[in-house]
């Protein structure tokens, strides 16, 4: 069924994971004497009020892209609750693989710049976000299944 709270959780956690393309990573970073904001589209710079590209991260943004609909593909294998429950655990686990190489990419973009709580962006924390909303899902998921199994035992 798709009407339950937990297709509401997977498409919060695609939406959360889509305003990646929003929120920056890291802003305000000083790279090669220019303050530069990271997201995972690329490297932007500040230029008259005018964003400018520097560099762009073509193979993180299609990841980012793919990342997102597998919560919404989730939702959509509500006939096998099993699966779902099995797929939540494997989103987790991308999130997580992803969530490192969005870090790397960041580390890497800054070289040697120090960071500090001032320059992390909303962007850093969409992710853990995403996880905690498939955690509920799955959750969720789980009351459904276990309610299922209770009636088919009334029978």
């Amino acid at each position: 069924m798709l009407q339950r709270i937990q297709s509401i959780y997977l498409l919060f956690a695609a939406l959360v994971i889509a305003a990646l393309f929003v929120f920056p990573l890291v802003h305000d970073v000083y790279v090669d004497g220019q303050s530069v904001t990271i997201k995972v589209t690329g490297i932007y710079n500040s230029v008259n009020g005018q964003s400018t590209q520097l560099q762009a991260f073509t193979p993180l943004t299609i990841a980012t892209v793919v990342v997102a609909l597998i919560p919404i593909a989730i939702i959509f294998m509500y006939g096998d609750r099993k699966r779902q429950i099995m797929l939540c655990y494997g989103a987790m686990g991308v999130i997580l693989a992803y969530s490192y190489w969005v870090s790397t990419t960041v580390k890497n973009a800054i070289g040697g710049a120090n960071l500090e709580m001032s320059n992390y962006g909303i962007g850093i924390i969409l992710l853990s976000l995403a996880i905690f909303l498939i955690v509920f899902a799955q959750k969720a998921i789980q009351k459904d299944e276990k309610l299922v199994r209770s009636a088919d035992r009334l029978r």
